[in-house]
């Protein structure tokens, strides 16, 4: 069987219960410090009460009171406990909550895992009809709270502490190595001195008898001569390869070339031109 066929046969349909899809529902955003509250109550817990004052001709009044028990849960946590909400209405726009119960864990359900997605139950409880945002009343004790998140967000999250004794692990390292191995090298050289150009070609040109091609570095420890001087006279006697395979390397420009296979062949042709004549 291909993946494409194990994943199809995990896909179950499911009876969705639409008894409740009539029913309109509420979707309120409240703060972050009631939401965790919240989480913390058990299932059979009062967290707030709801009241909903109606003016004929006016938008209703709808305030949120949190419940003394919820408070309790954390007594040296102050937050506000009176908030008002405001309604907003849903337009252009379709949504719904829907909530799912599992199945009990039992000796079948534990016995075959796989059966359990098909014992699981999937509710509409209803549409959503509007929005409402919580929002506390601006009383000192939210004053106090928010100034408490202003500071916490303002504290930097990295800070200087002093050191007593030197860790190693820290310890800058005063000198490389590679530096100063560098910097005898440089003083065992010595600086330097541009010789006379024709003392400069003629250990080029010596050098070019050997092999035909050669990069800067190497005809600087031959010459021992300063790169940019000898770069002057390189581009006055050779030519630097751009392609390869000879790429960035200096060869003899073709009136300077005196190579002993040339010279062979200039030989032969001599030789034969003669025998021809």
């Amino acid at each position: 069987m291909s993946k494409d066929e194990k994943d199809k046969t995990q896909i179950i349909d499911k009876d969705l219960d639409l008894s409740n899809a009539g029913r309109g529902v509420w979707l309120v955003k409240v703060p972050k410090y009631i939401a965790q509250k919240w989480e913390k109550a058990p299932t059979n817990m009062d967290v707030g009460k709801l009241r909903i004052n109606k003016t004929p001709g006016q938008k209703a009044q709808v305030s949120l009171s949190l419940t003394p028990a919820v408070l309790a849960l954390d007594p040296d946590e102050k937050i506000p406990t009176e908030h008002v909400l405001d309604v907003s209405q849903v337009t252009k726009q379709t949504l719904g909550v829907f909530s799912h119960m599992a199945p009990s864990e039992g000796k079948e359900s534990s016995a075959n895992p796989a059966a359990q997605p098909d014992n699981e139950k999937l509710y509409m409880e209803g549409r959503i009809v509007q929005k409402l945002e919580c929002r506390p009343i601006a009383d000192t004790c939210y004053m106090k709270l928010k100034l408490e998140s202003i500071r916490k967000a303002s504290e930097p999250q990295r800070r200087v502490q002093p050191i007593d004794k030197i860790v190693q692990n820290f310890k800058p390292v005063k000198d490389h190595a590679h530096n100063i191995e560098y910097r005898e090298r440089k003083k065992a050289e010595g600086k330097k001195a541009r010789d006379d150009k024709n003392a400069v070609m003629d250990m080029l040109f010596h050098a070019f008898e050997k092999h035909q091609y050669y990069n800067i570095k190497d005809l600087v420890k031959i010459t021992n001569q300063p790169i940019s001087y000898l770069k002057e006279i390189l581009k006055d006697v050779c030519d630097y390869n751009m392609k390869n395979p000879h790429k960035n390397m200096w060869e003899l420009k073709k009136e300077y070339r005196h190579y002993k296979t040339e010279e062979k062949k200039e030989e032969e042709h001599k030789s034969g031109s003669s025998d021809s004549e």
